[in-house]
């Protein structure tokens, strides 16, 4: 079976293991993914990933979720832009989420980053997803 929406895969994956107050949550690998997840542990969402091979045509990538007083520190996170319809936004269009308490998930043509970033380089792009 093919997978229509990595993304949203493992934005789903995420919010299942913190339901089941899962330490650890292992998704297939892809580049997207990693990058999102890079994104989540600059901005202090998740503890830690890392990517395990296994086999030599098989990864996998471990996220280490992040708990606060035993509730998880991602309180909402969901998909924005899908394949059915793309959401781009200019420089200017990247609101804040929650008034700065969330972040914006944007693909640019300088990489993913958060929607502070984007703004502190001038840049606007696909807006992928948005946390708190």
């Amino acid at each position: 079976m093919s997978m229509q929406d990595p993304i949203a895969d493992l934005l789903t994956q995420i919010r299942n293991a913190q339901a089941a107050k899962k330490s650890i949550v292992k998704l297939p690998f892809s580049t997207i993914k990693l990058e999102i997840t890079k994104v989540l542990q600059d901005e202090g969402y998740v503890s830690d990933y890392k990517v395990v091979d296994v086999t030599p045509a098989k990864k996998k990538l471990e996220i280490a979720l992040k708990y606060y007083n035993g509730a998880p520190v991602i309180s909402s996170i969901s998909r924005v832009s899908r394949p059915g319809l793309r959401i781009y936004k200019s420089r200017d269009g990247l609101t804040k989420v929650l008034g700065g308490l969330g972040i914006s998930i944007v693909s640019t043509s300088k990489g993913v980053m958060s929607d502070k970033q984007a703004r502190a380089l001038g840049q606007g792009g696909e807006v992928l997803c948005t946390v708190t």
